[in-house]
């Protein structure tokens, strides 16, 4: 028996194999056409069996579409971006769609230059992602005769919208620790400027009470460390959790902490947030910290976009995803099963 090459697979001979003609195969492997449910069951096994590949452009010309969709972000150093990509990328890939990156950073005209470019490649539509729920990207995208999804980025109000529960995440750090026994919690947290860090803020005091006390800075270890120098110079019980508003702050926390002796988590238990790998597992002790699911977020962006380029309703407004505590040795305690 010949094997045939994958790569030079025609429909023909699907079609042949299946004992179909040459349109019902197309028909059937495109989900059109009437034709019982055995026979088209029947032509894509043997489709899948044999490897066949439908060519990409002829997809395209059929369908008036081009199985591209646009990822536009200013997020150039790929903290947030990178895994929300990985998402997207699994929600596409078995759509037979691929993804186009385009880092903008803040340049508008930049942007424009990109924009420009992914329609001119056709694509069937544009996720915009940036680096801060509340931030926008420097080019306006509202207008465009193509659908948009922002993830983890601001949009108009008639937008489909994607951003991490960050009240959600909070709420289940800050009640872990209480679960705890611990009774003297504080927040050190990034800019009050940032949505998300008062959602946080909000989220901690409705949990520990009104008089929770927050200390706003910025996303540093030297902020982390700096704070730990606040906490324990001041009047009145030292704390026995520090709750962060990243894992950047709660290494330099979690750095103080064990300058002055402390141990953690026997003494003080602590919380980062955003669970980034390469600073979480490198923290001593492993760090406890609240994951915001990007990658799930990519995934549902991903799903979203492809329901608008195929001409589905798809609801505008804002939805949250919850995110996860990731519990690790800092906080004390046993991970939930």
């Amino acid at each position: 028996m010949t094997v045939l090459n994958p790569s030079r697979i025609r429909i023909y001979d699907v079609a042949t194999a299946a004992g179909v003609s040459i349109a019902t195969a197309s028909k059937a492997l495109n989900d059109t056409g009437r034709m019982t449910g055995e026979t088209r069951e029947r032509v894509k096994r043997v489709a899948a069996e044999m490897g066949f590949r439908p060519n990409a452009m002829a997809r395209a010309l059929l369908s008036q579409r081009s199985f591209t969709v646009g990822l536009l972000t200013n997020d150039t150093y790929g903290r947030f971006t990178l895994p929300l990509m990985a998402g997207v990328s699994e929600a596409l890939v078995d759509q037979g769609v691929s993804v186009f990156l385009c880092t903008v950073e803040d340049d508008p005209a930049l942007a424009k230059v990109h924009v420009d470019a992914m329609l001119d490649k056709q694509v069937d539509g544009i996720i915009a992602s940036g680096k801060r729920i509340d931030g926008r990207l420097p080019v306006d995208l509202s207008n465009l005769p193509i659908p948009v999804v922002y993830a983890f980025s601001s949009g108009p109000d008639d937008a489909v919208t994607l951003v991490s529960d960050d009240a959600q995440g909070s709420r289940e750090a800050v009640r872990w620790l209480v679960g705890l026994g611990r009774r003297r919690v504080a927040h050190v947290t990034g800019p009050e400027s940032f949505a998300s860090v008062r959602e946080r803020a909000e989220a901690y005091r409705a949990v520990v009470g009104g008089d929770g006390e927050v200390l706003y800075g910025d996303w540093s270890e030297a902020w982390g460390r700096e704070a730990v120098d606040r906490l324990w110079s001041g009047p009145g019980a030292v704390s026995d959790a520090v709750f962060c508003g990243n894992d950047q702050i709660a290494r330099g926390v979690v750095d103080a902490l064990r300058e002055r002796g402390l141990r953690v988590p026997d003494d003080v238990s602590v919380v980062g947030f955003d669970n980034w790998e390469i600073v979480a597992a490198a923290t001593r002790p492993p760090l406890t910290t609240v994951d915001m699911n990007l990658k799930q977020l990519g995934r549902e962006a991903g799903r979203l976009i492809l329901a608008l380029a195929g001409g589905q309703i798809v609801e505008p407004g804002i939805r949250k995803l919850p995110c996860q505590l990731v519990v690790r040795q800092s906080c004390g305690g046993i991970a939930p099963r």
